[in-house]
């Protein structure tokens, strides 16, 4: 365990290193939900620290982002499998095909009661209704690679262009915007809704933190470390963002104003990836270790 003066953090084991361990979310259970990509399954990390493990089956193969879905259930993107997973907080799972060889990635509930994902292989955008109902959504640039999504303050769903340096939003009905960012060699990758009304995203490419409008005003915030590689961000407790850092394996919290500062973490060079709310205004971090860091601001 670590304590500066903004946050106290600690680490739980809940898989070998090679288990792939990747996405979490928050579970309607109080649990932390996440995924292991290396051996196909899912996972919760109780709040007393207890781990269960499912294996929701051998075709739901490369589980990467999960999320809470309006129905009580776990959702989760088989990015391998070219699928999409259900899971209950019981461990009762279900699999819905998506298109082959689409390589679904981010997952995201939508404001119209459905599911909707990036198809990262295809350039497309996807959506899966409760009952498993799948469509699809082209995209002006299909080999920009769609990375996560979120909802907006809009009523429409916004997601990253890695390779395509742009941040796309899409309506309900599949209206499609494609703003492109300023900074060519960005790399945009995790994308969550701010507290101010905008959207915020991590530049993995050139280490920057992102914002920009409904609008498509875009603001940049450089980190001290430009091979930071900041990865997923989220809205965290404060109404501060939070996200976390690969390169430097850190966790840094920005100002809807801009002000930075960062938290190593326990492990050197432990490869933070996903980031989550936790209860009791707590973070969730899974690392490349097999462990999940409990962020405590101060």
């Amino acid at each position: 365990m670590t304590q500066g003066s903004y946050a106290t953090i600690r680490e739980f084991a809940v898989c070998d290193r090679d288990a792939g361990l990747h996405g979490i979310t928050a579970g309607p259970d109080g649990a932390a939900w996440f995924t292991l990509a290396g051996d196909g399954r899912v996972g919760a990390l109780a709040p007393d620290g207890r781990v269960v493990l499912h294996h929701p089956g051998p075709l739901l193969r490369g589980p990467s982002a999960i999320t809470a879905g309006p129905d009580g259930a776990l959702w989760f993107t088989a990015f391998d499998g070219d699928a999409i997973g259900r899971i209950t907080p019981r461990g009762d799972a279900e699999r819905f095909p998506a298109p082959g060889g689409s390589g679904p990635c981010g997952i995201a509930a939508g404001p119209d009661g459905a599911l909707w994902f990036t198809e990262q292989r295809t350039g497309r955008i996807g959506r899966v209704t409760p009952d498993g109902q799948v469509t699809e959504h082209p995209l002006p640039a299909p080999a920009a690679m769609p990375s996560m999504i979120t909802a907006g303050p809009d009523g429409a769903m916004w997601f990253t262009l890695h390779r395509g340096d742009a941040v796309g939003r899409i309506t309900t009905g599949g209206g499609v915007t494609v703003h492109s960012l300023p900074t060519e060699g960005s790399a945009p990758a995790g994308i969550t809704a701010g507290p101010d009304g905008a959207l915020w995203f991590t530049a993995t490419g050139t280490g920057h933190i992102g914002r920009i409008t409904t609008r498509g005003k875009v603001t940049e915030f450089p980190l001290p470390d430009p091979d930071a590689r900041p990865h997923a961000i989220v809205t965290g407790p404060g109404g501060d963002l939070w996200f976390t850092e690969r390169g430097t394996a850190h966790v840094g919290r920005i100002t809807p104003e801009g002000r930075i500062d960062e938290h190593p973490l326990p492990t050197p060079g432990c490869g933070p990836l996903g980031i989550a709310p936790g209860p009791g205004g707590t973070l969730w971090v899974t690392l490349r270790t097999g462990a999940i860091a409990r962020v405590t601001p101060g």
